[in-house]
């Protein structure tokens, strides 16, 4: 297993979290996240996407229009240089949820589900890996998965957060921690 990843959480950490974001033009990226990307891939990660959507089994929106969102995405990011590899998501959920999407999965971070797959279907070394996210939950999923390296940003890019004990390290955002993280490996 050669490929390193670049794990992405998506709401909070690629766009400003207004909810249940489902469709374009309600997806508002966070300053310098394409960048940001660029940069990851022009340093050898894949981008892979993982993000917990209960906003399908709560019935707000459809896989549908999920996976038109994510068409979209991948154009955008295509466009910046920052192709997406993979996006993997959970729209399950333990209690608030229709009938066929509530379940205690092993996919819902902070459970290392799509992790684990991402791992198999696309060969990642986990320890050569970095997950980027706004919750404790994703630093979580990521260190039962093996991932190395953790880094929490500030949900929105708005403030630097507190550490959790998962996490290997904090930033403002996305594009601060690419820069510590590409500054970093240069040592």
């Amino acid at each position: 297993m050669s490929i390193k990843a670049a794990f992405l959480d998506r709401d909070g950490v690629i766009n400003i979290d207004h909810a249940y974001v489902c469709s374009a033009d309600k997806f508002e990226f966070i300053d310098g996240v394409l960048p940001a990307c660029a940069q990851l891939v022009q340093a050898g990660y894949q981008l892979v996407i993982v993000t917990n959507q209960s906003g399908i089994g709560r019935g707000y929106y459809s896989e549908e229009q999920f996976q038109q969102l994510n068409a979209w995405l991948k154009k955008v990011f295509s466009e910046a240089h920052a192709p997406l590899t993979a996006i993997y998501y959970c729209p399950h959920h333990p209690e608030k949820a229709l009938p066929e999407y509530r379940l205690d999965c092993s996919c819902r971070k902070p459970k290392p589900g799509m992790f684990l797959l991402a791992q198999r279907e696309l060969e990642i070394n986990m320890s050569e890996s970095v997950m980027f996210g706004d919750k404790r939950s994703d630093m979580q999923a990521a260190l039962a998965a093996g991932v190395k390296s953790r880094i929490l940003v500030g949900k929105d890019g708005l403030e630097v957060p507190q550490p959790v004990p998962e996490c290997t390290s904090v930033a403002l955002n996305l594009q601060q921690a690419v820069s510590s993280l590409l500054e970093e490996s240069k040592r």
